[in-house]
């Protein structure tokens, strides 16, 4: 019996673990979700969510349209301002960064449109 449990841990045969939860970190029923998410004790990984607002986002809403969006150089600075901010404010209170991953979701249905 135990073999088979942990050859179905992790997939959608696993009626108790999510699978997707499991195979990337997230699940998109989130707390709502009827399988457990099986957080790690320790990691050596932090997740900061919802830390950068993209102006892309601010730029799909029809007032911002009408103003003609904005410019690949204008979105660049954001970033690379939000970056340096963000880094240095980690490394001083922290200590030093081994990687910084920023992810931004661009779908209408992530941004609340």
């Amino acid at each position: 019996m135990a073999e088979f449990l942990a050859s179905i841990f992790g997939t959608e045969k696993d009626r108790v673990n999510c699978p997707f939860y499991f195979k990337t970190g997230a699940c998109t029923h989130g707390e709502r979700c009827s399988r457990q998410h099986n957080r790690p004790t320790y990691s050596q990984t932090v997740l900061l969510n919802h830390m950068y607002r993209s102006p892309v986002n601010l730029s799909l809403a029809p007032e911002m349209q009408r103003l003609g969006g904005m410019s690949e150089e204008t979105l660049q600075k954001h970033f690379d301002e939000f970056f340096e901010d963000i880094y240095c404010e980690m490394v001083d209170k922290y200590g030093p960064i081994e990687e910084l991953n920023i992810c931004e979701n661009l779908g209408d249905h992530l941004v609340g449109m």
